[in-house]
């Protein structure tokens, strides 16, 4: 090591070790000791903290799903003959999909048929039985119970018809049920049996059809979340948009973000007792078909404003041991312009003009002047000197843009 380097390395780690001990000291409330006061003053800009109004974003997790799924499954037992669409592939209502082996059943339909006749000619045979001895009776050339059974054979073939018809119709129903339709207009997954496979009846999964537009994005709010929401917007601190009418924003997982917005179809008033959690479901139009059923997507919430919020520059804030803290100006007994700690507790992210902000819960107060440029190079009780506005890319200004990427999930208001 260079003579010079071996010289101003033990100077250098303690000029780092003085500037912990001060911080530490600062955030307990003590001054620190004189020998930290023979700096030259540094060169700073501040920004003086108003409250202002500033947009709410609210992050959640959710999973992309079909806004209609059906499972396809086969509603006969038999022998897979014919599969009539590419997989994947969009279908329309009502087109054909499958086709189970008929031959079976219309077999079984013939059969029937044959058995719906004979109770018809029964049927016939009663009736004119009956015709023949009911004016007997009258004329008491039978006798009365003669007529009375013709009658009631008239009646059980009748019911033998409508049995038999009943039969019938199942068959018919049955075989109809060979020639597999799509149900709803939507995308195709894959067919895990192929032609040859014997299919059971309301067992076998032929496909799936997702309707893709719209799209829904299911998603759960914690119940700590909402009641942090709540209590926010009875203490006027937040203003939520009306009947949850929230713009929806969707985040890919490349971290692209769809040109279009959706809204909340569906908000469960109950919460999962197994989970903690309410759900939250997110409708998007997606004709172009860039969102695919089962894609994990991030769901931002935008809508919401902060009312009479303090922020901060996420520059202006840093780490000590007692926590985050930030510095601000005050005086020292000589009435010149130092550098004070003051420790501080941060909600949400906020984004304003494209500024990122922290949303200060407490620890400053309306009219505080915040030290937001030049901080690396002060400690606790430093003299400063005052410069002017702080840089365009970290002075919040009013007005709302969305979010940066990484904007707080939950409502931290």
């Amino acid at each position: 090591m260079p003579v010079f380097l071996r010289a101003c390395a033990p100077r250098a780690v303690s000029a780092t070790i003085a500037s912990a001990v001060a911080v530490f000291l600062a955030a307990c409330g003590q001054a620190p000791p004189p020998g930290f006061h023979g700096f030259p003053p540094a060169q700073v800009t501040t920004l003086k903290v108003e409250p202002q109004t500033l947009p709410a974003v609210y992050e959640y997790v959710g999973q992309t799903t079909g806004s209609k799924e059906v499972e396809v499954r086969a509603r006969v037992t038999g022998i897979l003959e014919k599969k009539l669409f590419q997989e994947g592939a969009q279908v329309r209502a009502g087109q054909a999909l499958f086709v189970i082996d008929p031959r079976p059943l219309a077999a079984q339909v013939a059969a029937l048929e044959a058995d719906v006749a004979r109770a018809q000619a029964q049927q016939a045979q009663a009736d004119r039985e009956l015709a023949r001895l009911k004016p007997l009776a009258e004329k008491r050339a039978v006798g009365q119970k003669e007529a009375d059974d013709a009658q009631s054979n008239l009646d059980l073939a009748r019911a033998g018809v409508r049995a038999a018809q009943a039969r019938l119709d199942e068959a018919k129903l049955n075989l109809g049920y060979t020639d597999v339709r799509a149900p709803i207009a939507g995308l195709t997954s894959r067919a895990p049996k192929s032609e040859g496979s014997l299919v059971t009846a309301n067992d076998t999964l032929l496909t799936t059809i997702s309707q893709v537009d719209p799209m829904w994005i299911p998603f759960a709010i914690a119940e700590n979340e909402e009641l942090l929401l709540a209590r926010a917007v009875k203490e006027g601190r937040l203003t939520m948009p009306k009947n949850w009418a929230f713009d929806v924003a969707v985040e890919l997982s490349d971290g692209s973000v769809l040109e279009r917005k959706g809204r909340i179809n569906f908000a469960d008033t109950r919460v999962n007792p197994a989970t903690g959690t309410f759900e939250v479901r997110a409708e998007v139009p997606n004709a172009d078909r860039a969102l695919k059923p089962g894609q994990f997507v991030r769901v931002k919430l935008m809508g919401a404003t902060r009312n009479h919020a303090l922020a901060v520059p996420q520059v202006a804030v840093m780490d000590s041991p007692q926590g985050k803290f930030v510095y601000v100006t005050g005086k020292d007994k000589d009435g010149k312009d130092v550098a004070e700690v003051r420790i501080v507790q941060l909600g949400a992210w906020a984004v304003a003009n494209g500024v990122n902000l922290w949303i200060v819960e407490k620890g400053l107060q309306p009219g505080d002047v915040v030290i937001v440029d030049g901080v690396s190079k002060l400690r606790p009780g430093a003299p400063i000197v005052l410069g002017g506005a702080p840089p365009a890319n970290t002075a919040p200004a009013p007005g709302a843009s969305p979010p940066a990427k990484g904007a707080a999930a939950g409502p931290k208001s």
